[in-house]
C-alpha cells in the first residue's frame, strides 16, 4: 500500500471523499471522525465506530497531527511554552500566553527557517520542511486539550519558528479552515501573520480575501542596516517591503502592524526612531518595539531600558503610534528556536 493519508491534513470535502471511496462508508461518518480529530482523539478513542471501522483507518490513515512532548510554565506570568513533535519525528515550539481577552497561542509553520535573520534562533540550522496544515492545525487542537478541552485558544499569532509566507499553500488552506463553526472556530480578524518582507508574496496573500492581521518584521530603518541582519534585505529594499505592506492595508482595510526589536548599537539610536517615523508616515500602522532577545549563538545585546524608552518616546513625538510589546515568559527559553534546539542537543548526546 502506498504512502498513509493524513487525516488533519484534509478539509471537510475532502475528508468526505476519504470516507466515501477509501471506508466506503456514509457521509456521516465523516462528520463523527471530524468531531474526534478537533478534540484532539487517537484513532482508538473514536468509540463511536466499530472496531473494524478503526482498524481500517488505521490501514489506510495517520492523524497527521502534533502531540506536546514537553511543557514549560512560566512562574511569573503563567505564559506556557509547548514543544510539539510531529509524526516524522520533528519538533517544533508554540508559546501559549493568557491574557484578559482570552488565550493566545503563537504557531510555529516551519521547522526552522532559511530567512537566515542574525537575531533569530528558529534560523540556525537553515529550513529542514514545512509544515503541513494538519501540522499547524494539530498544534491549535494539543493545546486546546491540554487547557482542558473544547475552545480554548481565541487568537492566533503566526510567529513561531519559520517564515510563514515562504510556506504559502499550506499556510493559506490552515488559515481557511479555522474559523470552520464546526471546527477550531477562530475568527481570522484574531489571527496576526509575521513576514519579513517577502514582497511578491505579501501582494499575492493581499488577494486572498483574508482578514487577517500582517506584520511586517522590519527591524530596522534603512537597508544599510537591515543587510547587516536581514539577509532577505538583499533581494527585497525596505521601502519595496513597507510598499508591499501599504497595499495590503489598503486592500484589507486592516491596520498593519511593523515588528522592531531594538538591537543594541545597531537600531535603537533616536535617529533610526526618527528615520522609521519617516518611512511609515501617513500609513495604518502600529510599531511593535521589542528589546531584543539575546540568542547565545550570537553576539548582539539587548540595549538598556532608558534607549527602549528613548526610542518609543521618540517615535510618538513623530506621531508614529507605538508600544513597548509586552514580555512574557522571561524565564522558559525566551526566544523561539532555544527550547527546540536544547532538546535536539539532549537527545544528540544520550
Amino acid at each position: 500500500m502506498g504512502e498513509k493519508i493524513r487525516l488533519l491534513d484534509l478539509n471537510e470535502q475532502e475528508l468526505q471523499d476519504y470516507v466515501k471511496n477509501v471506508l466506503q462508508q456514509p457521509a456521516f461518518r465523516a462528520d463523527q471522525i471530524a468531531k474526534w480529530l478537533i478534540a484532539g482523539a487517537d484513532i482508538d478513542e473514536m468509540t463511536n465506530l466499530s472496531l473494524a471501522l478503526r482498524e481500517k483507518i488505521h490501514e489506510t490513515a495517520v492523524l497527521g497531527g502534533a502531540r506536546i512532548v514537553k511543557t514549560l510554565t512560566s512562574q511569573k506570568d503563567d505564559t506556557r511554552k509547548f514543544l510539539f513533535e510531529m509524526e516524522d519525528g520533528q519538533i517544533v515550539e508554540g508559546v501559549q500566553m493568557s491574557y484578559h481577552h482570552g488565550h493566545t497561542l503563537c504557531l510555529s509553520t516551519q521547522v526552522g527557517c532559511r530567512m537566515g535573520c542574525a537575531f533569530c534562533a528558529s534560523t540556525l540550522e537553515g529550513l529542514v520542511r514545512n509544515l503541513t496544515e494538519g501540522e499547524m492545525l494539530g498544534q491549535i487542537i494539543a493545546v486546546n486539550k491540554a487547557l482542558g478541552g473544547g475552545r480554548q485558544v481565541d487568537n492566533l499569532v503566526l510567529m513561531g519558528s519559520g517564515e510563514p509566507l515562504d510556506n504559502y499553500n499550506n499556510v493559506v488552506r490552515m488559515l481557511r479552515r479555522l474559523n470552520d463553526p464546526e471546527g477550531l472556530g477562530i475568527s481570522l480578524r484574531n489571527v496576526s501573520l509575521s513576514t519579513c518582507g517577502l514582497v511578491d508574496q505579501m501582494d499575492r496573500f493581499s488577494r486572498e480575501g483574508l482578514p487577517v492581521t500582517l506584520c511586517l518584521s522590519l527591524h530596522a530603518p534603512n537597508d544599510e542596516i537591515r543587510r547587516q541582519i536581514m539577509p532577505v534585505a538583499r533581494a527585497y529594499g525596505i521601502k519595496d517591503a513597507v510598499a508591499a505592506l501599504k497595499r495590503y492595508t489598503d486592500r484589507t482595510g486592516r491596520r498593519a502592524i511593523v515588528e522592531y526589536s531594538l538591537i543594541r548599537n545597531v537600531n535603537d539610536s533616536a535617529q533610526c526612531a526618527e528615520e522609521l517615523a519617516q518611512l511609515l508616515r501617513g500609513m495604518r500602522v502600529h510599531v511593535n518595539v521589542i528589546a531584543l532577545n539575546p540568542v547565545k549563538e550570537r553576539s548582539l545585546e539587548a540595549p538598556k531600558p532608558a534607549q527602549v524608552n528613548t526610542f518609543l518616546k521618540t517615535l510618538e513625538r513623530c506621531h508614529i503610534s507605538a508600544t513597548r510589546r509586552r514580555t512574557m515568559g522571561e524565564d522558559i527559553e525566551g526566544a523561539c528556536g532555544q527550547l527546540r534546539r536544547k532538546n535536539k542537543e539532549m537527545l544528540e548526546k544520550q
